[in-house]
């Protein structure tokens, strides 16, 4: 059996990714990583290299800033990695997610075990969701649950919309207009996905979110003023985390240079959102859903 990971990413430091952790929490069950390294001017290629794993191939783009509807960019830097995977399993990771390696056994298992069971064409894994700082998770169904980051490599599979998850297309031509496609059977595992999206430096979080918003909206006007991210608009009702966390981290959570200020009763949410958040927390029911993938068991 041979694994491939792989992952896209561009200027990751100037906007607070923890990328070098990401592939690092990984490259362990991985025979290859592909890493598609956006042009950038702050280093991140570099890091990369630095890791010093052979391992490791890295592919050089340049991002099309005309592929901001929906945000197409990012689906487009997965496939370029996905494309270029030799493995029998591709394992996806975008570079503000992180595994712990308490949970790697798991994952290497299920691979092995379903090589040659076609019926499984992926793995879909839980979320935790860190806000504000690497002490709470967000609860409320603003934040998806489940994702797949791991799928069989077959050509007829690709990135879906913004590179959320992945679905197969009959034809490159399917792919293209987006027609025709069909979810992923999957196999849920326990295996965790430590999400820091909203975890990092306030100033580099604003940039982050800036220069995300405008790949998805084309004529959005980007600057880099420095700029305190407010994390009231999105911090609402947050648990307490108090497990560990990947030990690839554990750096930069001793690092941590801002102060995260929870206010519980600051509930950013509509009466109906509320509702159906108290319905999921008394049943374990998420109504309405969106899933892009099958389960089988």
């Amino acid at each position: 059996m041979k694994v491939s990971g792989f992952s896209y990413m561009r200027n990751s430091f100037k906007y607070g990714y923890p990328v070098i952790e990401s592939i690092k929490s990984i490259l362990p069950i991985c025979d290859e990583f592909i890493a598609v390294v956006g042009k950038s001017d702050d280093g991140t290629r570099e890091a990369i290299a630095a890791i010093g794993s052979d391992k490791i191939r890295i592919i050089d783009t340049e991002w099309d800033d005309q592929l901001t509807k929906g945000g197409k960019v990012f689906a487009q830097q997965a496939n370029i990695g996905l494309k270029a995977v030799t493995g029998d399993w591709a394992f996806h990771i975008q570079s503000d997610e992180v595994f712990h390696e308490d949970d790697l056994p798991e994952i290497q298992q299920a691979m092995k075990d379903h090589l040659n069971n076609k019926k499984v064409e992926g793995f879909l894994f839980n979320f935790l969701h860190f806000i504000g700082d690497y002490r709470h998770i967000g609860t409320t169904r603003k934040w998806h649950r489940r994702e797949i980051r791991i799928i069989r490599n077959d050509p007829s599979f690709y990135s879906y919309k913004d590179s959320q998850g992945f679905r197969s297309y009959p034809t490159i031509q399917d792919y293209e207009n987006n027609t025709n496609s069909r979810k992923l059977n999957v196999k849920l595992l326990n295996a965790r996905i430590f999400h820091y999206s909203y975890c990092r430096d306030p100033y580099l979080l604003t940039g982050k979110v800036k220069r995300f918003t405008s790949y998805y909206q084309s004529g959005v006007e980007f600057n880099e003023d420095p700029v305190e991210f407010d994390f009231n608009t999105v911090a609402d009702i947050l648990a307490p985390f108090n497990e560990s966390h990947p030990s690839s981290m554990n750096e930069t959570i001793a690092g941590q240079s801002w102060t995260f200020k929870h206010n519980p009763k600051h509930i950013a949410l509509s009466p109906r959102r509320l509702f159906l958040h108290r319905i999921e927390q008394i049943t374990g029911w998420r109504i309405g859903e969106y899933k892009n993938y099958k389960i089988i068991k």
